[in-house]
């Protein structure tokens, strides 16, 4: 293990299931690769706990752990919620916090979320905007998009509630995105995935860094270090870590967090390479830059204890 590890690291994404504790449709019934971002996800397909993930992390220092929602059926969001603290409860504190999923198109949105944030490890709410499939195609203004007026009401209920929102939307919405964070500055958020550059041609990747930078306007808005696999490409530590400096760079290491994204991130990368291309995207920086970026930007956003 490298020395330029801390003694602490917070994961601040993962997605934690037993697939026979509830109802995952993408991992049951509906299986589609051709819609995966990542392709074949067939090696995804089974129970995925705090065993396992000790087992994908072992001997490394993971102190705590975020669950984002894992789509499981949405009439079972509040089921979610109530097996992860199950599981803190007799797993020595993983997860440490839950981020759960309602839906702001919802009617009751308002309901829900006070329902969900009774729950103790509650912190957030990842609900995924409306999105095209590609840069060429416009859905602007269409229901559950960012310019939906009532998905955006359901947004602005968060603050009431003391929750931050998990921003996941691939690179050529991102300009979208900076657009609805201005209009919540209250609302801590949190970009997944440094917004999913998946076109690296010179174009794309020019389009991803204006996104970026619009959305490091806001200072509210955090970004996790994280999910840097390709479709039908072997990882590239190289490339990938660039994009990680370059996400550091833009946002400032003061609101970069680490995180894993197992078990999504398994298709492409084990967890010692991912470690090693988050230290390689890191190098150079101060002692205090990367314990921020290992976790006290996680513990901070998310309000964990160690």
């Amino acid at each position: 293990m490298s020395t330029n590890i801390p003694d602490v690291i917070i994961d601040a994404h993962h997605h934690f299931w037993h697939l026979n504790e509830g109802h995952f449709p993408w991992l049951q019934e509906a299986y589609d690769p051709n819609e995966f971002f990542l392709g074949d996800y067939s090696a995804m397909c089974s129970d995925f706990d705090p065993d396992v993930y000790k087992q994908r992390t072992a001997g490394y220092p993971v102190k705590a752990t975020v669950h984002v929602e894992a789509e499981r059926a949405r009439d079972e969001a509040e089921d979610e919620v109530r097996w992860l603290h199950e599981l803190h409860a007799k797993d020595s504190g993983f997860p440490a916090a839950v981020v759960s999923y309602v839906d702001f198109g919802s009617p009751d949105v308002g309901e829900a979320l006070a329902r969900h944030a009774a729950y103790p490890l509650l912190r957030g709410i990842r609900c995924k905007p409306r999105t095209s499939h590609s840069p060429d195609v416009s859905i602007h203004g269409q229901a559950g998009t960012m310019q939906d007026d009532k998905w955006l009401r359901g947004l602005s209920e968060l603050g009431r509630h003391g929750l931050s929102w998990d921003l996941r939307v691939p690179f050529w919405h991102l300009e979208e995105a900076a657009t609805v964070a201005a209009m919540f500055p209250d609302t801590p958020i949190v970009l997944n995935h440094i917004g999913l550059p998946w076109d690296r041609s010179v174009a794309g990747l020019n389009h991803w860094r204006r996104g970026m930078a619009a959305l490091a306007k806001c200072d509210q808005v955090y970004v996790k270090l994280s999910e840097l696999g390709l479709r039908d490409a072997d990882w590239n530590i190289q490339e990938n870590a660039s994009l990680l400096r370059e996400t550091i760079d833009i946002f400032g290491w003061q609101r970069c967090m680490f995180a894993s994204n197992l078990p999504v991130s398994g298709l492409n990368v084990d967890f010692p390479t991912l470690i090693d291309t988050i230290q390689l995207g890191a190098r150079g920086l101060p002692s205090e830059a990367l314990t921020a970026i290992w976790s006290g930007n996680a513990a901070r956003f998310y309000r964990i204890l160690l």
